[in-house]
């Protein structure tokens, strides 16, 4: 187990394997260990290092305002104390957020961008909007984390023969520390960085499940806003991809990686 400190805040990470150096950032209330099917994979390829987002996980969970650029600024101070330049980056949900962060600010760091079940903005717009962020608000903080946790793995893991997948979600949910957890769900409502997306120059794959919390239609919309970036689609998959189509999208991921020294993304 690994820490270093960053603004008074202890943050937990991991480092696998050897190689080209590739991050991997968990989605909201999530937490390194959601990648446990992708890390003995991509480590046998990679340097894997995965990071608890500061009020998750192993990570302290300071009493302030969570910010997805404050998020954004960790990950920058974990490089720093890695000693690493630049870095392959694969963010999920929350974490492709942050991937969208820093590519919108520190693009130099970054020799690649994965993004899975994720936007460039979390604007409130329409009602479907504001009732979407009231019923996540509601739950979490009236019925609470446990009945949370239950709702997202029944919702994520439907089939009969995901049990065990609706069971890591319901056991690990309540584990969070909920005043981290609604701090870090108000840093996501209202933030965005779209219109950076047409500088984006980093080689960029934006992997959607094809029944994710948006629409399909929506990732083809920002994907085509940017100059350097493609989209695959995992078909019978929801937002935890990773969890429910493991092979599927590791394979995704390794044939992005190693395309990167063949040929352009554009081609």
């Amino acid at each position: 187990m690994a820490y270093f400190t960053h603004k008074g805040c202890q943050l937990h990470y991991q480092v696998h394997g050897s190689g080209e150096p590739l991050l991997l950032i968990h989605g909201l209330g999530s937490s390194l260990r959601d990648w446990e099917y992708q890390v003995p994979f991509l480590a046998e390829h990679y340097q894997v290092i995965c990071m608890d987002v500061r009020g998750h996980g192993q990570s302290d969970k300071p009493r302030e305002r969570y910010s997805i650029a404050g998020f954004a600024d960790d990950v920058r101070a974990l490089l720093d104390h890695l000693q690493l330049a630049q870095v392959h980056y694969l963010g999920i949900s929350m974490g492709g957020m942050i991937g969208f962060q820093l590519a919108s600010t520190d693009q130099q760091r970054l020799k690649s961008l994965i993004i899975v079940n994720s936007s460039p903005e979390v604007k409130v717009r329409t009602a479907g909007d504001r009732l979407q962020v009231f019923k996540r608000l509601f739950l979490a903080r009236v019925l609470g984390l446990k009945t949370l946790g239950k709702a997202l793995g029944n919702m994520l893991f439907p089939k009969p023969e995901q049990a065990e997948l609706r069971e890591k979600i319901a056991t690990r949910w309540p584990e969070n520390n909920k005043r981290a957890y609604l701090s870090a769900l108000h840093a996501i409502i209202g933030w965005g960085v779209r219109e950076h997306l047409v500088d984006i120059k980093t080689p960029t794959l934006v992997i959607t499940a094809d029944r994710d919390y948006s629409p399909v239609e929506l990732k083809r919309q920002y994907v085509r806003e940017m100059p350097n970036a493609r989209l695959v689609v995992i078909e019978d998959s929801r937002h935890a991809t990773p969890l429910d189509q493991p092979e599927r999208f590791n394979q995704c991921v390794l044939n992005f990686l190693h395309s990167l020294n063949k040929e352009p993304l554009n081609a």
